[in-house]
């Protein structure tokens, strides 16, 4: 390298998790780490007494970061970050009543009761408290998050939905990479084959001449978008340039990894039922699972994913909040603390698959580690040590964010 290199940014003296891995080392640690930046991109990595040596730091901002943990930024690959209203009647009623019962108290419910309020929410409305929850994201870690359209059900309140997540990436310093979700659920006011044939016909074609959307999902399961429903929509989507991702196996076996098998999906989310040939043939197929551990913590799952199996089986996992009117996380934190308790992950595996992972799941090969040339995407947490992050449940370590090179104090 250049040894006159200029640098904007320096961060020096951290005990620096590049999530580059060297050996047996998954997050390839550096004690005493120091990273440069120019702009918006990392240009060098390693010791601080390595960096110093190669850059100039005549112009830049010096960032000493003894006694704490640098690490990249979250990539958060599964939200539904864009709805109207709040079902936290719902949440707390559930604690203690059936559906049922919490129905005929009169509260609604589900899927269906977030798209009325939805469509109900003007576009300015549903902005303002997208941006709200994605500030609240950002203080926690995340740079990268994908949001889901899902909760309009129409042409017009799907567009409404998908414009937002436009909208979020002009308005705040975290990349928001879209999906187009019309396959969520079924409409009341329409029947099923009418509603699927407005999804691939009229929907996606419109989602892809305005260019509002990345990928293409749909929920494949019982009560939901069956195996051959599913095929035709992601086939629609694949057509019009969206890459396909897939809700697969959550609530039942009914072949919707099969289906992320045959479209090639960049992911297949949840995989509560999927069985271990099914992981074995997404590893094969470099499928990447996209895990949620507070989503299920927050719906009760009766049947929790097994993210052993499935890291046994080769698969490269990502961890996602899944922020959503039913599970309410902002915290990638959280979700790695959820992840090592209760699923078997490891500190270093949690981190990889919030970063690293998150990343490939979307297809992004510019981030989600801390290497010359990705982009400068980095958070420092005030603790000690990594393992901290997941010790002190429920804690936020960030102090300062770095977003594209600038930064950003939390705390």
């Amino acid at each position: 390298m250049n040894s006159s290199q200029l640098v904007t940014l320096l961060i020096t003296h951290a005990e620096l998790l590049t999530c580059v891995p060297r050996g047996d080392d998954v997050l390839g640690r550096i004690r005493d780490g120091a990273v440069a930046m120019a702009g918006e991109h990392i240009v060098a990595v390693g010791t601080s007494a390595d960096v110093l040596q190669q850059v100039d730091v005549s112009a830049a901002q010096v960032i000493d970061a003894s006694g704490k943990v640098v690490a990249p930024g979250f990539v958060d690959s599964h939200t539904h970050l864009v709805f109207g209203g709040s079902r936290a009647l719902e949440y707390a009623a559930r604690m203690t009543h059936t559906l049922a019962a919490v129905q005929a108290l009169g509260i609604p419910t589900g899927i269906s009761a977030s798209v009325s309020m939805t469509r109900a929410a003007s576009e300015a409305q549903l902005t303002a408290s997208a941006l709200d929850r994605l500030a609240r994201m950002f203080r926690c870690g995340t740079t990268t998050v994908e949001s889901k359209s899902g909760y309009g059900l129409t042409l017009d309140d799907e567009l409404k939905m998908l414009r937002v997540n436009r909208a979020l990436q002009a308005a705040q310093p975290v990349d928001a990479l879209s999906t187009f979700l019309g396959a969520h659920a079924f409409p009341h006011e329409l029947r099923r084959e009418r509603y699927v044939e407005m999804v691939i016909d009229e929907m996606i074609p419109r989602v892809a001449d305005e260019r509002l959307a990345e990928f293409c999902d749909v929920f494949c399961d019982d009560g939901y978008f069956d195996a051959d429903e599913s095929r035709r929509v992601l086939a629609a989507g694949v057509r019009a340039g969206m890459k396909p991702k897939i809700h697969a196996d959550q609530y039942s076996f009914i072949g919707a990894t099969q289906v992320a098998l045959d479209v090639r999906a960049v992911s297949a989310d949840h995989l509560n039922y999927t069985d271990r040939a099914r992981m074995c043939a997404l590893a094969s197929a470099s499928v990447v699972g996209v895990v949620t551990p507070t989503l299920d913590f927050a719906v009760r799952h009766p049947r929790p994913f097994d993210a052993r199996a499935m890291m046994e089986e080769g698969m490269l996992l990502a961890l996602a909040t899944d922020f959503c009117p039913a599970a309410w996380c902002e915290s990638m934190q959280v979700v790695m603390q959820f992840a090592c308790r209760l699923y078997q992950f490891s500190p270093a595996e949690a981190l990889y698959a919030a970063t690293v992972g998150g990343a490939q799941a979307l297809v992004l090969a510019d981030r989600g580690c801390i290497a010359v040339g990705k982009l400068a995407d980095l958070q420092i947490w005030n603790v000690p040590t990594f393992e901290d992050v997941i010790y002190r449940i429920g804690n936020n370590a960030v102090e300062t964010m770095v977003k594209r090179g600038k930064v950003f104090r939390v705390a």
